[in-house]
């Protein structure tokens, strides 16, 4: 095998072929031989993340590259498998098929072309993933929920799971009573003074926020990560504004740093 292969018309297998090459055992690249599944697990997370960034971003280039990187984790991921005889490239492309031909049978199984509301859809999506839990023995409603998904994408999952069986509020109303219920419930473990019961009630806070996200159709995940940028951005402002002036923001008090954050937004147009 050569160490640098030509590439060839069809993509994929070249880059099938190149990740041959990082692992021969001979002529390979020493830290990708030394990578097993668990190794590589953080880099699959960070590089999904990166891809996530990307998108918000719009940068239509760096999304390319970004998928790119995602990819060759599969491929990666796909050529320990090979050598170690559980797997293949072409087994998880087969699986991913067959999966998606399985879940949508109103597309694949509906020779007359039939119309099918989208209520529908998610319906048969539900039950055709419940069979699927089934057949692998998984008896309970939150039981494949990920432990590895950032907390607030998993509780968001992990409540919609539960109002599947009917854990849930009917209105949004129940859902918000439920936040001011929580915060009530932390300033009587703040009085208290008990960190460990202050740490439990502000989880409560943070599980009844994105399950009320839930009701009012906002991902919690996006949300969050949306503050987190507009919080940079006004700061930043606030720091461009203390240099401006000679000043910086650790030298002034809080009564100063909270017209400078109150600019901030102003000048973004959010309140």
């Amino acid at each position: 095998m050569n160490s640098q292969p030509e590439a060839r018309p069809d993509g994929i297998n070249s880059l099938l072929e190149i990740m041959q090459c990082l692992r021969d055992p001979e002529r390979g690249c020493p830290w990708d031989l030394k990578q097993d599944f668990d190794s590589i697990a953080p880099y699959t997370l960070e590089e999904t993340y990166e891809l996530v960034d990307a998108i918000a971003s719009g940068d239509y280039q760096q999304i390319k590259d970004e998928l790119g990187d995602v990819l060759f984790q599969v491929v990666f991921y796909s050529q320990i498998g090979s050598e170690r005889q559980l797997f293949d490239f072409d087994d998880v492309v087969a699986a991913i098929s067959q999966k998606l031909v399985r879940r949508h049978p109103h597309v694949f199984d509906n020779p007359h072309g039939d119309s099918i509301a989208e209520r529908e859809v998610k319906d048969r999506w539900e039950q055709i993933k419940s069979d699927e839990r089934a057949e692998k023995q998984q008896t309970g409603a939150l039981q494949d929920v990920p432990l590895a998904l950032p907390a607030l994408s998993r509780a968001q999952k992990l409540q919609k799971r539960a109002a599947r069986v009917g854990f849930d509020w009917p209105e949004r109303s129940g859902a918000l009573a439920k936040v001011d219920e929580e915060l009530l419930e932390l300033r009587e473990a703040l009085d208290e003074g008990d960190v460990d019961h202050i740490e439990a009630e502000l989880g409560d806070i943070f599980l009844s926020l994105v399950n009320l996200a839930r009701h009012l159709g906002v991902d919690a995940e996006s949300s969050l990560r949306r503050a987190n940028q507009r919080f940079e951005h006004r700061f930043e402002l606030m720091e461009d504004a203390a240099r401006r002036e000679g000043s910086s923001l650790e030298r002034e008090p809080l009564s100063v740093l909270e017209l400078r954050w109150q600019e901030a937004k102003r000048s973004l147009g959010t309140d």
